[in-house]
């Protein structure tokens, strides 16, 4: 219980990068709070100087809308999950979770957009999946259902949670420490504050939870409040899925330091012009100069006297101008997406064939974010099934087309599988099956259910 604080190196590794990106990602006030971190200070720069132009620090956050179209592009079209058996009560369940997954009214496709956020922010992401603790003995299967002990959900885990973790030689954890930390009040007229932090101990077959909370400074020993077997140990592993990013495809870890470069540049040039737009005043005299210049004031000069205003000539302007230009590409660049760069910039010289050609490399690392997030999918939902008994088979498909022309060609090339005349029934299902997913991809789960059962009795089996 002593060291359930304790972080992994490569947590503790990780942690202050993690920050950094979070920061990047979310950008506007977050960002400004912690500019000191960020903008880099001149050599010899004086201190009020830094001050002001901290006061001014804005930040044109290229990443963070790249990683949200990432994320709205691969789940534009929900993914069509299919629950095969003749377990009707299992359905039912699932239906229902697919439409509220974390019991508080996220639809399990906006669950999977955040999480697939979250992975190209820190590279990874995490999903616990766990049951409601009951009190009271459950001795059936009826019970379960009436008390709702069997009603899973989902909880969003950051990495930056997961503190503390064994594998075993086949990548599986063995356990794993979530902690969480939030400030709570007494009541609604306390003016005092009180942090709780929380530990969330899993192993393979059992759970612990650990709290603290510091009032006013003063800790609190670190108590266990609740233990027992969790609802994952029949398959003997703990209920933490995470979706993990290759170094590849992880965007914030590729762009990040051009996006600090371009931070640093586009403010320090913003700098240089309001302070352009305040000429400083210089006078050429061997004699002393003691008199006020200001725009309503007028001053005389001696014979041989010169007088004059420091204005730069605009030529570094013009080349930080250009290399802010070069870096914003480079951000859409590394993130596969050179072509938004263009149009963004209004300079739109690309041919049709060269941005087809650019959109197809960015589909492609769609389609990549597709298949990890299948994976997870199927792990979660098939591991929730085992843990209920469902005896489902449950398969996971679609998140490989990414606009509504695919549709027609996925139409044609039905038609023309089935212009063969194979003669099998089941081809014929899964063809139609799939068909009609995908184009219903929006609709309610129950919906879908029911049209795939109606199409398995439409067509008669093989004699």
């Amino acid at each position: 219980m002593q060291n359930i604080n304790l972080e992994h190196p490569d947590f503790a590794a990780k942690k202050a990068m993690w920050n950094k990106y979070r920061d990047l990602y979310v950008g506007g006030e977050q960002l400004r709070a912690n500019a000191m971190q960020y903008l880099e200070r001149r050599q010899k720069e004086p201190a009020d100087i830094y001050q002001e132009r901290l006061g001014k620090v804005f930040y044109e956050n290229y990443i963070g809308s790249i990683i949200d179209w990432y994320a709205a592009t691969l789940l534009r079209r929900e993914p069509a999950i299919s629950f095969e058996g003749p377990n009707e009560s299992g359905r039912r369940f699932f239906r229902d979770f697919l439409e509220d997954c974390d019991l508080k009214g996220t639809s399990f496709s906006e669950f999977l957009r955040r999480q697939v956020s979250d992975a190209l922010v820190y590279g990874s992401s995490f999903i616990l999946a766990d049951f409601p603790r009951i009190e009271m003995p459950v001795e059936s299967r009826a019970q379960e259902e009436l008390y709702g002990a069997s009603r899973a959900y989902l909880v969003e885990v950051p990495a930056t949670s997961v503190i503390n973790w064994s594998r075993d030689e086949r990548g599986q954890y063995e356990w794993v420490v979530i902690r969480n930390s939030y400030l709570t009040k007494a009541s609604v007229d306390s003016t005092e504050m009180a942090r709780e932090t929380r530990w969330l101990y899993y192993d393979r077959f059992r759970y612990r939870v650990y709290r603290k909370t510091e009032e006013l400074g003063q800790p609190v020993a670190i108590e266990l409040v609740a233990e027992g077997p969790h609802a994952f140990a029949n398959q003997g592993r703990v209920p933490l899925f995470e979706t993990k990013i290759n170094e590849g495809f992880w965007l914030m870890n590729k762009a990040a330091l051009v996006q600090l470069e371009h931070f640093n540049k586009s403010n320090a040039l913003s700098w240089a012009l309001t302070m352009g737009l305040f000429a400083m005043p210089v006078v050429y005299s061997d004699r002393p100069w003691n008199q006020i210049v200001g725009e309503s004031y007028y001053i005389q000069l001696a014979p041989g006297d010169r007088f004059g205003w420091t204005e730069p000539d605009g030529r570094v302007f013009q080349i930080a101008t250009d290399n802010l230009d070069r870096l914003k590409e480079e951000i859409y660049r590394v993130c596969y997406l050179l072509n938004q760069a263009a149009n963004a910039s209004g300079s739109n010289l690309q041919s049709g064939l060269s941005k087809l050609r650019d959109f197809a490399i960015a589909q492609e690392v769609l389609r990549g974010y597709g298949d990890t997030l299948k994976d997870t999918m199927k792990r979660v939902l098939r591991g929730i099934a085992a843990a209920r008994e469902d005896n489902l088979e449950i398969d996971v498909s679609g998140l490989d087309d990414f606009d509504i022309s695919d549709f027609g060609s996925d139409l044609a090339d039905a038609t023309n599988l089935l212009a063969l005349n194979i003669q099998s029934p089941t081809l014929q299902k899964q063809i139609f099956k799939r068909l009609a997913r995908k184009y219903l991809c929006d609709s309610r789960q129950d919906i879908k259910d029911q049209i795939s059962q109606e199409i398995d009795a439409s067509i008669a089996p093989a004699s």
